[in-house]
C-alpha cells in the first residue's frame, strides 16, 4: 500500500510539473544511463528471440502439417467413395437400360458380380457369385450395361463360368440392322484376339459401316422345340470392316467389334428364363 501510496504522488507529481522540473531531470539521467544496457541487452537477447520464434514457427507448421495431411486424407477418401459410387450408378443405370431397350425383364435377369478371370486369357471366360440357388442354368445368356457378354458352361450352387463371345468356343445366331435383317452366325476372329466375324450372311446383304449386330433369337415355327437360348435384340457390336457406303457381302462375312469392354467387367446380368 506504502508503494501505491508513493507511486501515485510520483505519478502526480511527474506530470504536473514542467519538463524542466526534478524528476523530468531524474527520469532523463536514468534513461539516459539505462539506455546503453538496454541496447546492449536487446542484441544479447535477439538470436533467442529470433530461435525462440523460429521454434515456435517450425512446432505450428509441423502441426498445421499434420492437420492438413489427416483433411486431405479424409478428402481423398471421400473422393474415391463418390467415384465408386458414380461408377455404380452409371453401370447400374445401362443395364436398367438395356433390361427396357431389349425388353429383358421379362427373361429372369439376375444380377452377379464378376469375381475371377484369367488375366493371360481374358477373352475366354469369368467367373461370377451366381449359381443354381439362383436359378442359373447352363446355356442362360449373360448381358452387361453394353449389351451381350456370352453365356453359361458350368454352374455350380454359388457360381458359375461365363464363356465370353470372344472365346473360340462360343458362337450365336446374329443379324445387321440393315434394314433387311440378314442374318448369319457370329463367332470369333481367328488369330485376332477381341475382335469377331458374322459369316453365311446371304450374298445379296447390303451392310454398311458402324451398322448395329444383334442376337437374331431364331425359333422354328414348325417345331417350338428348336429356337435359340437368346432372346432376339441384344445387342453384340456394330460392323467395322465395310466402307461407309451401303456395299454388297460378296464375301457373305463381316467384321464386328464387340460393344462390351471385357476387360473391364464388374457386373453382369444372367437371363435365368430365355426360353420362356
Amino acid at each position: 500500500m506504502l508503494l501505491v501510496a508513493v507511486s501515485l504522488i510520483l505519478l502526480t507529481d511527474y506530470f504536473g510539473e514542467s519538463p524542466s522540473s526534478p524528476l523530468h531531470t531524474v527520469q532523463r539521467g536514468i534513461a539516459a544511463v539505462l539506455s546503453p544496457l538496454q541496447s546492449a541487452a536487446s542484441t544479447v537477447l535477439s538470436p533467442v528471440r529470433n530461435f525462440s520464434s523460429s521454434i515456435s514457427r517450425t512446432l505450428n507448421a509441423g502441426s498445421q502439417n499434420v492437420k492438413l495431411r489427416a483433411e486431405n486424407a479424409a478428402y481423398r477418401n471421400e473422393n474415391a467413395s463418390l467415384n465408386y459410387y458414380k461408377v455404380q450408378y452409371q453401370r447400374d443405370q445401362k443395364l436398367l437400360g438395356l433390361d427396357t431397350s431389349a425388353s429383358l425383364k421379362k427373361d429372369g435377369p439376375v444380377a452377379a458380380n464378376v469375381i475371377g478371370y484369367n488375366p493371360s486369357a481374358w477373352y475366354d471366360f469369368i467367373e461370377v457369385d451366381r449359381g443354381s440357388d439362383s436359378g442359373v442354368h447352363i446355356y442362360d445368356p449373360v448381358v452387361s450395361g453394353g449389351g451381350l457378354v456370352g453365356d453359361v458352361t458350368e454352374v455350380g450352387t454359388n457360381y458359375s463360368l461365363v464363356t465370353l463371345i470372344t472365346s473360340p468356343k462360343f458362337a450365336v445366331g446374329a443379324m445387321v440392322e440393315d434394314g433387311s435383317n440378314d442374318a448369319g452366325v457370329l463367332q470369333p476372329a481367328v488369330g485376332n484376339q477381341g475382335a469377331l466375324v458374322l459369316s453365311s450372311l446371304p450374298s445379296t446383304a447390303k451392310v454398311a459401316q458402324l451398322q448395329m449386330v444383334v442376337t437374331s433369337g431364331f425359333s422354328d415355327p414348325a417345331n417350338p422345340a428348336i429356337h435359340s437360348y437368346y432372346p432376339a435384340g441384344i445387342p453384340i457390336g456394330q460392323v467395322s470392316n465395310q466402307d461407309a457406303s451401303t456395299t454388297v457381302v460378296t464375301s457373305q462375312q463381316v467384321n464386328v467389334t464387340p460393344f462390351v469392354d471385357l476387360t473391364h467387367l464388374s457386373v453382369v446380368q444372367i437371363l435365368t428364363r430365355p426360353r420362356l
